[in-house]
């Protein structure tokens, strides 16, 4: 495995977000929108190099706080948290990771919030692949603030740049991305 420091990864990344998960053509997006062009995070982060380089860079900018856990809403942060789980543990700082469901669940456990157990007052770093509004970020938080766990902070790979750091900033989130949209020309 190479050992990469984060402008290396970042490059790599980048390359491959550039060539594989960017479209350009008419697009529809969740928020309603429609757009010139589609970054799909997922054709990226579940592949072998790209879940490698995200986890990668999303645990260099994570370093400098204590986190109880890093997770997110599901689809986006499923294989991000995949990938963060193996790599910190692999680098011996395991940090556990979890997943948002859009709803609670029915049957079973009945729960929003899935993976290891959260506690009230844990303190917990919400990651997407990209934001565009923030909503589905921001849905991630009102699940955990129900749980009484407290997310202050957000890592996306791509900011779309179209309000979701604001809109974050309004729930006391602080959005922080691996790259902004305008870095691939748009």
């Amino acid at each position: 495995m190479e050992n990469l420091n984060l402008e290396q990864l970042k490059v790599k990344l980048f390359a491959l977000l550039n060539q594989e998960a960017l479209k350009r053509g008419k697009f529809v997006l969740s928020s309603g929108k429609e757009s010139n062009y589609y970054l799909d995070g997922r054709v990226i982060t579940l592949t072998p190099e790209g879940a490698y380089l995200v986890a990668g860079i999303i645990l260099e900018m994570a370093k400098d706080e204590a986190w109880d856990a890093i997770g997110g809403p599901t689809l986006g942060a499923d294989p991000i948290a995949g990938a963060l789980a193996l790599l910190s543990y692999i680098n011996g700082q395991p940090i556990k990771t979890f997943i948002v469901r859009k709803q609670v669940k029915e049957h079973g456990t009945q729960r929003q919030v899935e993976g290891p157990e959260l506690k009230p007052g844990d303190r917990v770093l919400l990651i997407d692949d990209v934001a565009t509004s923030g909503k589905a970020i921001l849905e991630a938080k009102q699940a955990l603030d129900k749980i009484g766990v407290i997310a202050n902070k957000a890592i996306v790979i791509v900011d779309r740049n179209q309000g979701a750091a604001e809109n974050l900033a309004k729930a006391g989130l602080k959005l922080e991305s691996i790259f902004k949209i305008a870095d691939f020309g748009l």
